[in-house]
């Protein structure tokens, strides 16, 4: 079971950027998948998820700038940031939702 997420970097404020993760080792259809995210010196928090059939959620914090979304049949799961905050800096996480099955993470820094 593998989950590899890439698309991190170096934004300004108000700028975008979108995040993939690709899964393995599971049948990715069937899973509800999820994005974390941690700031230093603070605990991982749940930002979004997305289930099987496409219903998302989303924390308080991003409802309105994030979307989550998936693909299937390359069994991939995106989350596309906008309009980001210095308060998004974070080193972001894709989760098979409620395992611990975790992706290795990829920073995202909103910074002028």
């Amino acid at each position: 079971v593998q989950l590899q997420a890439s698309g991190g970097g170096l934004v300004q404020p108000g700028g975008s950027v979108r995040l993939s993760c690709t899964a393995s080792g599971f049948i990715f259809r069937l899973n509800t998948m999820a994005w974390f995210r941690q700031a230093p010196g603070n605990q991982r928090e749940l930002v979004a998820t997305i289930t099987s059939g496409g219903v998302t959620n989303f924390s308080n914090s991003v409802q309105g700038r994030f979307a989550i979304s998936r693909d299937n049949v390359k069994n991939k799961v995106y989350l596309q940031m906008n309009s980001l905050q210095p308060g998004d800096t974070a080193v972001y996480y894709c989760n098979r939702y409620r395992t611990q099955t975790w992706g290795q993470g990829t920073q995202v820094t909103v910074s002028s």
